[in-house]
């Protein structure tokens, strides 16, 4: 029998394998870029999940207030002085929150009991972790001295990269002496020196003991990576807080001017998305449809609960003291997302849906879709988020500014309280041709590049000018998307302006607008370019300073009144950091 050769194998033709080629590189890519939609979509499903658990580490139980049900710990972390942990008995439960009114009111009580079962003196306070379960680092003191005495405290930890932080308390002017120490580093033994001084603030008593904080809940890092700008000029005092860091909604990180951790507050999932202060207390969103009122020891004295809505990106004060709220419907949205303007009464407690921006561009309106798998904001996919507001900023009584990311447009809304109705738009004028709305566009008065996807667009009213003007600061990502239109419109953009989602060849710009209502005219006074940030970010104007963060740069930074960098910091999100700002926190925590 013969035995048979092996057939030679046929070599593949060049065209065989430029084609294999090609489809392992196509099916890499249809992986890679599923992969990429299922990761965002997970991170954006994340900003409106409550949070999952309130417990954290305590030390031996000690006693149990019956009538509050709450439990009192002696301190999981080592201390010389006797620190506390007062904790409600439930707080395992699935459905506990320290958001509820009804658990602040038993914690408050219990701290009341404890501070009336003893003589506290400086040497021997009354110290508490986090009595109100809403922070991780916070210590609260209470104890006896002399009216007219302030008390100061140094923090100083072994470690030479960690400058010593000093602050002085805000405790009022009477003996009582009652605050929360913001300033220990967490998870490590910080040395406390707290001393009595009078009124010309020479010191006249002091006390220094170690205390070992708790670790930060979030495990985020508790020093951030600075670089020195190029401008030589002094940063403003304060501490810079977070507004939304992906992979770490609910928790607001306060950041001192060396870029360490002075404090972690924890919120019920969600984003703080702006801060307000009213007197003593500060006001911040604490829920995906709550904000809270929060005072100096971080005590919740109330919630306003949104219900059927969810709240977005932003609110700031209305009229008497009221709150207006950018939110989404939550049965319409379907139909749309994202273009509602809630007011709450703070002091009745009510809230009440004054602006359907489907009413004010109805003809618009029938010119969009949903979002769909292919379009550059895919991840809000099956959703109609056809004008997407991102800020809102009120001029006058009764008139708002809203920035609306989509269509690259600058709004303002005339008669809220009333009947609402468009009074100008301010943007790329060619976008709004044909749509029913060219004939409510400003004039562009100069020759410059309109912005896009505009954020934290701000009123800014100066005495200097007549009226009738004021000007706009903002943050111009610079960055053009659309992905509800449904007419074909392409913008001719100029080089400036950039469509890529990242590019770290690209630059983000501070805009300073001058609006001349009586003209009808907007022109750009004065920008700087700020690292690229094709979507969310965010400016703030300090005292000289400006306060910037570009969220998918993943970096913040202050800049002085030339717009020349000072200092900037680089953090760690797993895609975008939303807001940064910077507050003094006087006569809230500090005096």
């Amino acid at each position: 029998m013969r035995k048979q050769k092996n057939k030679p194998r046929k070599k593949l033709k060049k065209w065989q394998k430029i084609l294999i080629g090609v489809i392992i590189a196509a099916i890499i890519c249809i992986v890679a870029f599923g992969v990429y939609k299922w990761i965002v979509r997970t991170q954006m499903d994340e900003e409106t999940k409550k949070r999952d658990s309130w417990t954290v580490e305590t030390g031996e139980l000690i006693g149990t207030n019956q009538d509050q049900r709450v439990n009192i710990y002696e301190s999981a972390t080592d201390s010389q002085i006797s620190v506390y942990q007062i904790v409600p008995r439930e707080v395992e439960r699935e459905s506990f929150t320290y958001y509820d009114e009804e658990v602040q009111e038993r914690l408050y009580g219990t701290l009341e009991e404890l501070k009336a079962s003893g003589d506290y003196t400086l040497t021997e306070p009354l110290a508490v972790w986090n009595p109100f379960g809403t922070g991780s680092n916070g210590l609260y003191i209470y104890f006896e001295g002399t009216s007219g005495q302030d008390v100061r405290y140094t923090i100083h930890v072994e470690d030479e990269d960690i400058s010593d932080y000093s602050a002085t308390a805000n405790t009022g002017d009477g003996e009582i002496k009652e605050f929360l120490m913001v300033g220990l580093v967490p998870g490590m033994d910080n040395e406390v020196t707290i001393e009595l001084v009078d009124e010309e603030g020479n010191g006249e008593d002091s006390f220094t003991f170690h205390v070992t904080a708790p670790k930060n809940v979030s495990g985020y890092g508790i020093k951030l990576e600075s670089t020195e700008g190029t401008s030589g000029g002094a940063l403003e005092q304060g501490l810079y807080y977070t507004l939304g860091t992906q992979g770490y909604y609910g928790y607001m990180f306060f950041f001192d001017n060396d870029g360490v951790m002075r404090y972690e507050m924890l919120l019920d999932g969600y984003k703080a998305d702006r801060v307000l202060m009213d007197g003593g207390e500060m006001i911040c969103c604490v829920s995906s449809n709550q904000i809270g009122r929060i005072n100096a020891l971080v005590q919740v004295t109330e919630l306003y609960t949104m219900d059927g809505y969810v709240m977005h990106h932003d609110f700031n004060w209305g009229n008497d003291g009221t709150l207006l709220v950018l939110a989404t419907k939550e049965n319409d949205r379907d139909d749309a997302v994202m273009d509602r303007v809630l007011e709450i009464d703070m002091d009745a407690g009510t809230v009440e849906e004054i602006i359907n921006l489907q009413d004010i561009f109805p003809e618009y309106y029938d010119q969009t879709d949903k979002v769909a798998e292919t379009d550059p904001f895919f991840w809000q996919a099956g959703t109609r988020d056809w004008i997407h507001v991102n800020t809102i900023d009120t001029l006058g009584e009764d008139s708002i500014i809203l920035s609306s990311r989509e269509t690259s447009t600058i709004i303002k809304i005339s008669d809220i309280y009333s009947e609402p109705k468009l009074s100008w738009l301010i943007g790329d004028s060619t976008y709004w041709e044909e749509t029913g709305y060219e004939d409510f566009t400003l004039e562009k008065a100069g020759d410059f590049t309109d912005q896009y996807g505009q954020h934290t667009v701000t009123v800014i009213e100066s005495e200097e000018l007549p009226q009738g003007q004021y000007y706009l600061m903002m943050y111009n990502n610079n960055y053009y998307a659309n992905s509800t239109r449904t007419d074909g419109y392409e913008p001719e953009l100029d080089e400036q302006v950039s469509q890529d989602l990242s590019d770290d060849e690209e630059s983000s710009y501070i805009y300073f607008y001058l609006v001349d209502e009586n003209e009808g005219t907007y022109s750009l006074e004065w920008s700087f370019d700020v690292p690229y940030s094709s979507i969310v970010s965010s400016v703030q104007l300090l005292e000289e300073n400006y306060v910037v963060n570009s969220g998918v740069a993943k970096t913040y930074g202050e800049y002085d009144s030339q717009g020349e960098m000072i200092r900037s910091f680089s953090y760690d999100t797993t895609f975008q950091g939303y807001r940064v700002m910077k507050d003094d926190f006087l006569q809230y925590w500090f005096k």
